[in-house]
């Protein structure tokens, strides 16, 4: 007979994947351990391991769930009613709100795909392309005489902007999530000598 699940399984196991994030993101994939991670969860390893049996499981896991929410920020916030460039703004806004508080999580996913075996990276891979599709399609409407090949360069590198900010940005500062949205998606359309005058004066 099957083992039934804790009513309080999901609570723990965000509980766990929100520990386990800081540890391997303070420590790098190879040195964080299980101790450590359970250590920090306030968990037994071998409950660690009822809910995750290694260490791959447990990076995957942190990274698909990071992935997914932002697929639905993304999917969820783009509004085919608007006019391209304020669509396009409204997708950099969904991922930068969705970065928030996820800066663990985000570097577990820029440093841990690597270390993960083929068909995790292969069902990562396919999350991520999801997300880039989704924003090539908008830059496509924005700029329809885009070269064909220029299109991915185009659109990763708008993601080259997002996707290191946590390196910088603190909430809280003379920049906000908003008016960083407002300025990526400006530097991307018109370049250093377009940016709104709203965004350049104090």
């Amino acid at each position: 007979m099957a083992r039934t699940r804790a009513a309080d399984f999901e609570d723990k196991q965000r509980a766990i994947l929100s520990s386990a994030a800081a540890v391997l993101a303070e420590q790098g994939m190879d040195k964080a351990s299980m101790a450590q991670i359970a250590a920090q969860a306030g968990v037994s390893k071998a409950l660690l391991y009822h809910y995750y049996p290694s260490k791959d499981a447990l990076i995957f896991d942190i990274i698909r769930t990071h992935l997914t929410g932002l697929v639905e920020a993304v999917e969820g916030g783009d509004d085919a009613t608007l006019a391209p460039r304020a669509r396009l703004r409204v997708l950099v806004g969904a991922v930068l709100e969705n970065y928030r508080g996820a800066d663990n999580y985000h570097k577990v996913q820029l440093n841990g795909t690597a270390t993960l075996p083929q068909a995790n990276r292969d069902e990562i891979l396919a999350i991520e392309r999801r997300i880039v599709r989704a924003f090539s399609a908008v830059i496509k409407l924005v700029q329809p005489d885009l070269a064909p090949q220029l299109l991915m360069p185009v659109t990763m590198s708008l993601f080259g902007m997002l996707n290191w900010v946590y390196m910088w940005f603190k909430d809280g500062g003379p920049v906000t999530r908003e008016n960083y949205a407002e300025l990526a998606t400006a530097l991307l359309l018109n370049g250093l000598g377009g940016l709104p005058e709203s965004l350049n004066t104090r």
